[in-house]
Parts: C-alpha cells; structure tokens; sequence
C-alpha cells in the first residue's frame, strides 16, 4: 500500500478536531450512510488512532479525504442492466436463511434514475418482471450519489470497496450472526467483536459524539465492519463476492469485499 507524507486531514476524534499532519502514515476509512448522510470513521496506520466525521454528501467526504488510501463503504457498487448481482446472491447464500434478508436487491441501471417509486417499480418489472421493494428504493439517493461519482474519478474509483455489513460481521464472527442488530443480543455481539479488536473506547467514542437522530447505533456497527474490511484490503487480506469481480456497463465492480 502506497504510503504518502504531509497531508493535511480535518477529521474529528475523542479528543477536539485538530488538524493532522501524517507523516509516513497511511488512512483508511469505513463508511456507512446515516440518517444525517454519511458516516465515516477514520483510521491512521500503523498508529490505529481513530475519528469519525459526519458528511452531509458523498462528494463532502471525498472532497474532505482526498488522501485516503481505501474507503470501504456500505453501498451497491456497479449495477446489472438486468436480473440479480451476483455479488448479492453469494452474500445471501454465506449469510443463510435468517439473515439472507439483510442483502436489499440493488437496483438495476434503468431503473436507478426513476423519479418516483411507482415510475421505477414500472421500469423494473418491464425490464425484468420484478418490481422494487420500498427498503431499496429508499437507497435509491444514496446508490445514485456514489455511482455518479464513481463514474466521473477515476482516482476516487480506485480507491472505494464495496462492504456488506452483516458479511464482513460473519466473517469477523466466523459465522453469520443470527440476532438483528438492534436486538439486545445482535447489538451485544456485535459491539463485543468492535470492543476487542478496536478497544474499550472506541464505539462510545463515537456515539458520544453523534444524536441518534444524526446517527442511530446500528449505524455505527456498520461503519465500523466497514472499517474492520478497510484494515484487511490495506493489509492485502481481504476477499470478494464473487472472488473475481463482475464489471458492469459504466466500467465499475460489482463485488462485495470483507
């Protein structure tokens, strides 16, 4: 992983903002959408000091970490014309029959600029007899913003991973964790598994710093499974669904990394 030297980050920790100097230091990022926009926590290696950052915008962020060498960040990446992903058939199957749900289908590319709902549950089943469920499209804002992006920076491109939060939990777990994460057991292993790895802090850390109104706690067990992904492709460790990535029509991967 290239390593760079004097870039300047305004990120926010446990401690007060303050503006960084990293000097032979790399940064990684894992990212979750929030119901404020964006949730990002930062990580510097090898030093594995922590910060987290709200973002109202996806280009707020990329704009604010121009430096920050992987970006792992829980969003549909590359689109089918048509039919499934495979990415989220195989991320189905690793998490089973109770938690293959969490997997929302991503849209496909001629629905992703609809309107309205009904104008891309119309466009959807005329292309593949299959309308959308209101939990997909209510990601819709969010897929469209980041595809957009993808597509204009190359440079960005490069840099972003796809993760599915519940994957890199089975992953990290050993196995599909079966409890919903805001259940008491769902959130209690969770958070034990970002407490060992993290530390004792680094989850209240970050929720002290946020209103759940700005960034619920599922939120940011999300963005720190993003991270934990984050710190396995900077080390070269990490794995994909499908193992070789499928590209779609616009040039980007359609792949989920943990």
């Amino acid at each position: 992983m290239r390593q760079r030297a004097g870039s300047n980050l305004q990120i926010e920790h446990s401690t007060p903002p303050v503006t960084l100097t990293i000097l032979l230091m790399t940064t990684i990022a894992g990212v979750d959408g929030c119901p404020a926009g964006w949730l990002c926590i930062f990580e510097e290696l090898p030093s594995r000091r922590l910060g987290s950052k709200i973002f109202a915008t996806i280009g707020d962020l990329f704009a604010a970490a121009p430096e920050t060498e992987v970006l792992a960040i829980d969003i549909p990446i590359g689109l089918t014309e048509t039919g499934s992903r495979q990415c989220d058939v195989a991320a189905r199957r690793v998490l089973g029959t109770k938690r293959a749900s969490s997997v929302f289908p991503a849209p496909i590319r001629p629905a992703l600029f609809a309107d309205t709902y009904p104008e891309a549950c119309e466009i959807s089943f005329r292309t593949q007899q299959k309308k959308l469920s209101k939990q997909s499209w209510a990601i819709y804002p969010k897929i469209r913003e980041v595809d957009a992006l993808l597509q204009k920076d190359d440079g960005i491109a490069r840099r972003v991973y796809e993760v599915h939060p519940e994957v890199t939990f089975a992953a990290w777990n050993g196995a599909p964790i079966n409890d919903p994460k805001k259940s008491g057991a769902g959130f209690a292993r969770r958070s034990h598994l970002i407490t060992a790895h993290f530390g004792e802090e680094a989850f209240e850390s970050v929720r002290g710093r946020y209103s759940r109104r700005r960034a619920a706690d599922d939120d940011i067990l999300d963005a720190f499974a993003a991270l934990w992904t984050a710190e396995r492709i900077a080390a070269g460790r990490s794995e994909s669904l499908p193992p070789a990535a499928v590209i779609d029509e616009a040039g980007l991967p359609m792949r989920i990394v943990y």
